[in-house]
């Protein structure tokens, strides 16, 4: 004779007037898939069950794709708001030396990074003593040395921005923090007719944080906004 229990009344006049109770619980429904399965033994094959077993597969790899969607778009939106804050601060100062200066310290922090450093390149063999005083977020380095840096020819077609994980850094840019940076974006920049280029370096201690791959549309419009700044500051 069978030992198994009977339902509770009220437990059972549940379940049939609200089914959905158990349709929704996924444990449920697979230990009576299961339980389905081991009645029926082991040489019958249920092309039924077979077919729920990849529909629930495929299903939850929709759910793991609609996550990441999900994700990635929440990622998107929080990078533009970071972006448009930099942005503003930038817009701010009256002078260069208070714009080098926010570069190097609310910008960098409001773009969650942590260093970010210009690079000029230079027909002259000494630093202006002017831009000494701005400290290290400034490089003045030879003309050539942006493209020799970026691995890339002169011309019309040459990329302008370079996501890159790292192991040697160059310290002509970081300085003194050169040994922890482990990820860089390069923005080049075009600082108007008859001036050598620039480059815009964000450095991050992270070696997530910038890697080839990732879009870079947040990024060429940060350079452009700088770019345009800085024209205007060197005209």
């Amino acid at each position: 004779m069978s030992s198994i229990p009977a339902l509770d009344d009220d437990l059972r006049a549940h379940l049939i007037a609200q089914p959905e109770t158990i349709l929704n619980d996924q444990d449920i429904m697979n230990a009576l898939v299961n339980a389905h399965e081991r009645q029926m033994g082991t040489n019958i094959v249920d092309l039924r069950g077979a077919a729920m077993d990849r529909l629930s597969d495929r299903l939850g790899r929709l759910e793991d794709t609609h996550r990441s969607v999900v994700a990635a778009a929440y990622e998107n939106v929080s990078g533009v708001a970071l972006i448009h804050r930099a942005v503003l601060r930038m817009l701010d100062p009256t002078d260069f030396a208070a714009f080098m200066k926010d570069l190097d310290g609310e910008v960098t922090e409001t773009l969650k990074i942590d260093c970010i450093r210009l690079v000029l390149e230079t027909e002259q063999d000494t630093k202006e003593a002017a831009l000494d005083r701005l400290g290290s977020v400034i490089s003045t380095l030879p003309a050539g040395f942006i493209d020799e840096y970026l691995g890339q020819a002169a011309g019309p077609d040459r990329r302008t921005v370079f996501l890159r994980q790292m192991h040697e850094k160059d310290p002509d840019i970081y300085g003194d923090c050169s040994y922890w940076i482990r990820s860089e974006a390069c923005i080049v920049l075009d600082l108007g007719e008859g001036r050598l280029p620039g480059m815009l370096v964000l450095g991050a201690e992270d070696l997530s944080q910038f890697r080839p791959g990732q879009g870079t549309d947040l990024l060429e419009f940060f350079g452009g906004v700088f770019e345009r700044a800085m024209r205007r500051w060197l005209s």
